[in-house]
């Protein structure tokens, strides 16, 4: 029977041999669980009133990330809830602050998830991992608990969308624009509990930064997960994560077997139950505005006409798109999960060297993790930042979620790179966040407004 790449890898977690069908529930083998200082605190709690021991502790992972460094004593007490856990049981996966990162940058790069692996986390962006060709999704925190005693979790099989990308991208136009592209087209719930894959030339030739940034966006549009088939970008990324990595990767020995992925991927016959197709060579740099990642429209160049379709009125009927580059901005955020890997600095980097962040304007610059902190540091991407006035900050979902370094008050307006522009998302309800690629970002801290790239270095360069 044929299968999609997301079947498949269900099908090999389970004690079944053939024959899986979307809309049946199945019990799960898990390769890896992942728990942040949010989530897992409650998992912790319900765990620990069964009197056992985590089954299996190497497949735990516990990054505190959200609140870090500790904003106040509530968070204090959440950070330390998972230290008390990690030391108590030895979980080897624990990564305190000045080890940890962004736990969805954070976990491929230390090679804690492969093709073909069963991820959960108890955090809706662990969809990221599908860019590894591995299925992860999102749980809740007494499922986590769960997994912790049994080393499985229970699933409802999910049909696939797919969506084939072709063509050639434009200047300034990445993983983030796709991504936003894609919601903007089917909509916040469009693929409800449904397997993203993605999947076409454009792919293809993506690196991985630019998977991890569209699978780590599927949520958005509802999906279960979103799921790139891994191939040789994927391979020699994971090679090149296993050099640096000569102890912590669990799966080193299969991951070096390119033979085995190639039949890590959706059958020819496979059934699916949508197929989308984009011409990307018609997709612009993106702004979703508030308060929906699907309320997408261009930031258009200052060298091309406008024409038309600028004077469009927004879904909601709100804001004409021409009205986007009169929206000041207060602040802006370089960074998150979605994009504060090193090529995302080092676009934005590209776009703010030799010049002064508006005086008006806050521009927060997080790294994903400290290796690329410490990356950027050695590339001269931090003195860029700094002496364009921006301020870096220890890696941290911070400002995301509303948390802190960089909350929202009434009347304030943030262009971020992450993920989520829902009402009241980094702060105040009467806040708005808009959502675009680290080019964007850049050009509109300099601007002090939002603003096409071409706008702050030129057309040409």
């Amino acid at each position: 029977m044929p299968y999609t790449i997301t079947e498949k890898i269900l099908l090999a977690h389970t004690p079944k041999k053939k024959d899986i069908r979307p809309g049946e529930f199945v019990w799960t083998r898990i390769d890896l669980s992942l728990g942040n200082d949010i989530t897992a605190p409650l998992a912790i709690e319900e765990f620990e009133k069964l009197g056992i021991s985590p089954l299996n502790k190497e497949k735990i992972v516990l990054v505190p990330d959200h609140f870090v460094p500790a904003k106040d004593k509530k968070s204090a007490q959440q950070a330390k809830a998972l230290k008390d856990f990690a030391a108590k049981y030895k979980i080897k996966h624990y990564y305190e602050v000045g080890r940890m990162g962004i736990e969805h940058a954070l976990l491929p790069e230390l090679g804690l998830v492969g093709p073909g692996d069963l991820v959960i986390g108890a955090d809706s962006h662990t969809c990221t991992y599908g860019a590894l060709g591995a299925f992860s999704t999102g749980i809740g925190s007494t499922d986590l608990a769960a997994s912790w005693a049994t080393g499985k979790v229970w699933l409802r099989v999910p049909e696939t969308i797919k969506f084939i990308f072709y063509g050639k991208l434009n200047k300034w136009v990445g993983g983030k624009d796709l991504i936003l592209h894609t919601i903007g087209n089917i909509g916040v719930d469009g693929a409800l509990y449904k397997a993203m894959e993605f999947s076409g030339e454009t792919i293809r030739k993506m690196p991985m930064d630019g998977r991890f940034t569209m699978c780590n966006m599927a949520i958005e549009a509802g999906g279960k997960n979103g799921i790139i088939e891994p191939d040789e970008i994927t391979f020699d990324y994971v090679k090149q994560v296993n050099s640096r990595q000569s102890v912590v990767s669990r799966k080193k020995l299969r991951t070096t077997d390119y033979g085995l992925w190639t039949k890590l991927k959706s059958d020819k016959d496979a059934t699916y139950a949508q197929v989308k197709e984009y011409d990307v060579s018609k997709i612009e740099p993106l702004v979703a505005c508030p308060h929906l990642p699907s309320n997408v429209h261009p930031v258009r160049s200052p060298h091309r006409s406008c024409g038309s379709r600028l004077r469009r009125l927004t879904s909601n009927g709100v804001k004409p798109v021409s009205a986007l580059k009169n929206i000041n901005l207060e602040q802006v955020v370089i960074g998150s999960c979605t994009n504060g890997r090193l090529s995302d600095l080092r676009l934005a980097a590209k776009v703010l060297k030799g010049k002064k962040v508006n005086a008006y304007t806050r521009c927060i610059v997080i790294p994903a993790t400290q290796n690329i902190y410490l990356e950027a540091i050695k590339e001269g991407l931090v003195k860029i930042f700094v002496e364009a006035g921006a301020v870096m900050v220890t890696p941290t979902c911070g400002p995301c979620l509303g948390g802190h370094a960089g909350i929202l008050t009434q009347g304030e307006r943030c262009l971020a790179t992450t993920n989520r522009n829902f009402v009241g998302r980094m702060g105040d309800l009467k806040s708005e966040v808009y959502l675009s690629n680290p080019a964007v970002a850049a050009a509109s801290a300099v601007k002090g407004r939002i603003a096409h790239p071409d706008e702050v270095v030129g057309k040409n360069k």
